[in-house]
């Protein structure tokens, strides 16, 4: 007797390798999986420019990380903000906040230089506007500041297809974040998820990039709230771990889930604190 419905994942016809060079960006999933990664030995930079939700912002990241100057700041509640970053970003004075910028742009290009494998989390179609562009976040703004709205499919595909063509060199992997936008409500969740879903298929399609379905596992396969945290939105351990061996079935050959579990035990024994 099953008591789910499994997720049919075929074997990648690439690897991932502790060889590899790694960034990921992307939600705050992709932080769960980045640290993962770092914890299993491989070397993996994860969300230099802080978290980013939408694609466009993601997109951003890619296009704008040099120079730092198209960056806009913002001067509101004490601090100033990054519209094109993260509230970790933010400061009282803005030359730190303009160093950071600048520290996180030479990172990414760093990352995205040698990397082999560029991971992508999409986390909502949902986008916040102001003075015509697509803010990274909205650093508590009033609502009034921003035109909300949704992306279409070709406009994502529109964005990122010429980035995906720019790096042939590189495994483009996507997936969509299993984490769910409540605050948008349930159906408008469903509805900005399957938007992320269509375009990335169109992406596969188009080019040589592949699709892990991260979403697919917790909604469908694992589908009961005993694997979510206690704010009913983000993946719990549990369900994080889960994934993260589905997506180890996938891209990782025999000799590197050994490395990994190698490396992994290191992690653990370094993390281990003794009481006397």
């Amino acid at each position: 007797m099953r008591w789910s419905t499994p997720v049919t994942i075929p074997r990648s016809k690439w690897s991932i390798s502790h060889d590899d060079r790694l960034l990921l960006l992307g939600s705050c999933f992709t932080d769960e999986i980045g640290a993962l990664l770092t914890q299993h030995g491989f070397n993996a930079l994860s969300n230099p420019t802080g978290t980013l939700y939408n694609p466009l912002s993601i997109a951003q990241a890619l296009n704008d990380h040099l120079p730092f100057t198209n960056y806009r700041f913002i001067f509101h509640d004490g601090l100033w903000h990054s519209m094109q970053h993260h509230g970790s970003f933010s400061h009282a004075d803005k030359a730190v906040v303009e160093q950071r910028c600048q520290e996180a742009a030479a990172q990414l290009t760093e990352g995205l230089t040698k990397a082999s494998v560029i991971i992508i989390t999409f986390g909502t179609s949902w986008v916040y506007e102001q003075e015509g562009r697509v803010v990274a976040n909205c650093h508590k703004l009033p609502e009034a500041a921003f035109t909300r709205r949704l992306l279409s499919v070709e406009e994502i595909v529109a964005t990122w297809l010429p980035i995906i063509q720019a790096y042939p060199d590189k495994h483009w992997l996507f997936t969509v974040s299993p984490i769910r936008h409540l605050r948008d409500g349930l159906h408008a969740n469903q509805i900005s998820k399957g938007l992320l879903l269509q375009a990335i298929d169109r992406l596969v399609e188009l080019t040589d990039a592949t699709y892990f379905p991260s979403y697919e596992i917790l909604i469908d396969e694992l589908r009961d709230y005993r694997f979510y945290a206690e704010d009913l939105c983000h993946p719990s351990t549990q369900a994080i771990e889960y994934i993260w061996e589905r997506l180890a079935d996938t891209f990782f050959s025999d000799a590197t889930r050994a490395i990994a579990l190698q490396s992994f035990k290191a992690y653990r024994f370094s993390q281990h604190r003794p009481l006397h």
